[in-house]
């Protein structure tokens, strides 16, 4: 199921870090493209650029448990990234369910089952009935983000 994806920029700088970044809708080696662009900095107690996308319009819980996972048409500068998943069940925003992947410099199609996503800071087991947010971030270590998105999908 193509996912109608609402991206949207969010940076350490929430929390006081001094990251920078932004999202542009651009074309990226021939297909059209949300691309998160930025440089990651550890100063500050920071670390992250972030391109993020609610489910429902209301941040409310989408019943995904029809489905085994998520399918991304990618592309970036060769660095690794986290795909994130964010429930319902989860209340603090450093919680998540994560799983690393790398941007390669040509488009490919990432299929991640739910199964690969581990929790992060939480107790809670992962509910597809509940999913609220998917997000791809550049995070953890100093380095220049680059990496576009042309589709998501639930598979």
């Amino acid at each position: 199921m193509l996912l109608d994806a609402k991206w949207e920029y969010v940076a350490d700088t929430v929390m006081g870090g001094v990251s920078r970044g932004r999202l542009t809708d651009e074309p990226v080696s021939g297909r059209p493209a949300h691309r998160l662009t930025g440089d990651v900095s550890l100063e500050n107690d920071g670390g992250f650029v972030q391109m993020a996308f609610d489910l429902c319009p209301d941040g409310g819980a989408f019943d995904a448990s029809a489905f085994d996972g998520v399918e991304i048409d990618v592309i970036g500068n060769g660095e690794h990234y986290d795909l994130r998943l964010r429930t319902t069940d989860l209340v603090r925003p450093w919680q998540s369910f994560r799983t690393e992947f790398r941007a390669t410099p040509e488009w490919q199609s990432l299929r991640l089952p739910f199964a690969a996503f581990a929790p992060h800071k939480t107790d809670a087991a992962f509910d597809p009935a509940a999913l609220r947010r998917i997000g791809i971030l550049g995070i953890g270590r100093v380095f220049h983000a680059d990496v576009a998105v042309a589709a998501a999908r639930l598979i």
